[in-house]
């Protein structure tokens, strides 16, 4: 027999890693992976997340299960589905770091909608470790609240996007707002931080988001008690 014609010895495991090619080879499952990275979610939460049908979102999410890159838990009638592992969340944080390193169509989108900063400087998070001890900061979280109360940034407010007008008040005017969301591709803290500076405010983003201030391990808090207080 040729040899040339004999499989190769690693076929079998590109196969495997081919299961994993299957979850990003869709939008939607990159994006659904995303929501799972920030916390875990009953399907009809991650359907309503995407825009997606109900049956939709099920079939993404089992092939995504099939790939063992998510899991599910059940509590009582509901399966909630969660990131099977922190590696799988830095999957998703290097798709995001090669695509906007590659495509240079990522930046262009992001400056179109908004999201680039307009070039304005990003916080870093040792910056942003250091004023907020020097009490320079208020640091917003204007991701959803379960994904606050998930994981968020010690001493920072929930303060969810749709809801940045109507407790506007409620920011000391005298002090610079850090907002923060799921990271450097996500949407929410670009904009809270166009809103907040369309209203005189001084405000940047972090240079990421959670995800990334997790592998840094830096400190988490969770629970959803500094949602209740007032920032100031």
């Amino acid at each position: 027999m040729d040899k040339r014609s004999e499989p190769a010895k690693g076929d079998g495991v590109y196969e495997q890693l081919a299961r994993i090619g299957k979850v990003v080879v869709h939008p939607k499952r990159i994006e659904l992976l995303e929501l799972l990275c920030q916390a875990e979610r009953p399907v009809e939460a991650l359907a309503a997340a995407t825009g997606l049908k109900l049956t939709t979102a099920s079939a993404h999410l089992q092939v995504m299960r099939q790939a063992r890159v998510v899991e599910t838990r059940r509590e009582g009638t509901r399966v909630y589905y969660r990131a099977a592992g922190g590696e799988v969340c830095r999957f998703v944080t290097a798709l995001g770091d090669l695509a906007r390193a590659r495509l240079a169509e990522v930046e262009q989108i992001l400056r179109e909608i908004g999201a680039a900063d307009g070039g304005a400087e990003r916080v870093t998070r040792s910056e942003l470790l250091a004023r907020v001890r020097a009490g320079e900061v208020v640091v917003l979280d204007v991701r959803p609240p379960e994904e606050y109360e998930a994981g968020h940034i010690p001493g920072a407010v929930s303060l969810p996007l749709e809801h940045l007008e109507a407790r506007l008040f409620e920011l000391d005017p005298d002090i610079e707002v850090v907002a923060y969301c799921r990271g450097p591709l996500c949407l929410l803290a670009p904009e809270a931080v166009a809103r907040l500076r369309s209203a005189g405010r001084r405000a940047r983003c972090l240079e990421d988001g959670m995800p990334e201030w997790r592998e840094a391990r830096l400190p988490v808090a969770t629970g959803g008690e500094a949602s209740k207080g007032s920032p100031r």
